[in-house]
């Protein structure tokens, strides 16, 4: 007894000194930010970045039947864990979080725990796979507030079970939750009447996109443009503004298809950059409406290559045919595709100024990405990679910035007469 008493001693001063040492570097990066060479790649287009929470290590602690499994974080989070067989982990789910921590280190085995990873799940989520070496349950989930430095601690205290309670913990309380803070009470707020947008960076992750020179690829380039328009909209306070991905994360088409009639969007806009092999001298921003039938063959051709982008990233198309023949019934309703066609009209007529356009930029095509039927949706092409004239515009600051300020004005006049109305509701007694 005396000896194990002596390791848990030196196991909890350990793990002390850890959190001390967790403090300093959470500090450091507070001080520091996020490297240059991690925010940006070359010529200022964006790579992917910390996100504001940070694990700065993961701790294993065994005592007798219990494992205590420690996240050290530069903030509180809310997190749940459920247990999952066959084989047995436990899967706990956290909002993003950047973890600072050597990818190789959960592979050592100790007391309930085989291994563990960790990483980005999904877009504004993040999750810990714990793998068992024996049955467990969660005996608590908590987070600790009042580690040194302020830091924030997560833990995880898992319990040896056998395999029935397993079962029966698993079937029965699937998910178990850790909050932070006080429950409070729903307090009713006034209903947010602005118009809502959601811009749709093509690509991602695994799907790069079109490539172009220095390396240069539309996945990154595309989320560039579109973080800086949601941030030009956001700053008006005329708008809510929602990106289908703010990272470099593969989302299908039909995900972000449902991004937007899950948010009811007013406004529908997803952003491209195209490429063409051989024709170096074929330029110029366009924007499409969905149709059935394309306008060309050149946008047919666009529309076939996008649309495969689910099967480039090793996905099956989540789309049934009646769902696809129904989608398209739909987007017959002469409203929405009026509005798609007016703002499509109007981008169009606002970036003719700043932007080099097409020789034909108003075309239509069978973009599944634009087959929400309630929500006017444009696709727009910024220019093509393989052009030098139209890259050296993409990656340029300056025309970027002219770029959106265009785009603004064309989105403050397609909801122009509701801005207004809002307005006067807003001064009205």
């Amino acid at each position: 007894m005396e000896g194990h008493s002596e390791r848990l001693a030196l196991g909890m001063h350990i793990e002390r000194l850890t959190h001390l040492l967790c403090v300093m570097i959470l500090a450091a990066v507070a001080v520091a930010g996020v490297p240059d060479a991690w925010a940006q790649g070359g010529n200022g287009i964006a790579r992917p970045a910390s996100t504001s929470v940070i694990a700065a290590a993961v701790t294993v602690r065994a005592e007798a039947d219990r494992t205590l499994f420690s996240v050290t974080l530069s903030e509180p989070v809310e997190a749940n864990a459920h247990l999952m067989e066959g084989p047995d982990r436990v899967i706990v789910d956290l909002p993003e979080v950047a973890f600072h921590v050597p990818t190789d280190q959960g592979s050592k085995r100790e007391g309930l725990i085989a291994s563990y990873r960790f990483g980005l799940f999904a877009p504004g989520r993040s999750r810990v796979v714990i793998d068992l070496s024996q049955p467990a349950t969660v005996a608590d989930i908590r987070v600790q507030t009042d580690a040194p430095g302020g830091a924030a601690v997560l833990i995880i205290e898992l319990k040896h079970a056998d395999r029935d309670e397993f079962r029966k913990v698993m079937a029965a309380n699937p998910a178990k939750s850790a909050k932070v803070g006080p429950e409070r009470e729903a307090v009713a707020e006034k209903a947010d009447e602005r118009p809502i947008i959601v811009i749709d960076p093509g690509h991602g992750g695994i799907d790069p996109g079109a490539n172009g020179a220095n390396g240069i690829v539309e996945k990154d380039l595309v989320l560039t443009f579109a973080r800086e328009l949601r941030k030009r909209l956001s700053n008006s306070g005329y708008y809510r503004v929602v990106l289908t991905r703010d990272e470099d994360v593969f989302i299908s088409l039909g995900d972000r298809v449902r991004a937007a009639r899950g948010a009811k969007a007013d406004l529908f806009i997803s952003i491209h950059a195209d490429s063409i092999s051989g024709g170096q001298g074929v330029r110029g921003l366009t924007v499409y409406t969905g149709a059935e039938r394309a306008s060309d063959a050149e946008s047919a051709r666009l529309a076939d290559r996008e649309n495969k982008a689910d099967a480039a990233a090793g996905m099956d198309s989540t789309d049934g045919p009646d769902e696809v023949v129904d989608i398209l019934q739909e987007l017959t309703s002469r409203e929405t595709r009026s509005f798609s066609h007016r703002f499509a009209g109007r981008l169009v007529g606002e970036l003719d100024s700043v932007a080099q356009l097409n020789k034909n930029p108003r075309r239509e095509a069978g973009f599944r990405v634009l087959r929400a039927h309630d929500v006017p949706s444009v696709l727009l092409e910024l220019g093509y990679l393989s052009s030098r004239k139209d890259l050296d515009l993409l990656v340029s600051d300056e025309w970027r910035g002219k770029a959106i300020g265009s785009m603004a004005v064309a989105i403050d006049r397609f909801f122009a007469q509701r801005l207004a109305r809002q307005g006067a509701a807003a001064v009205s007694p």
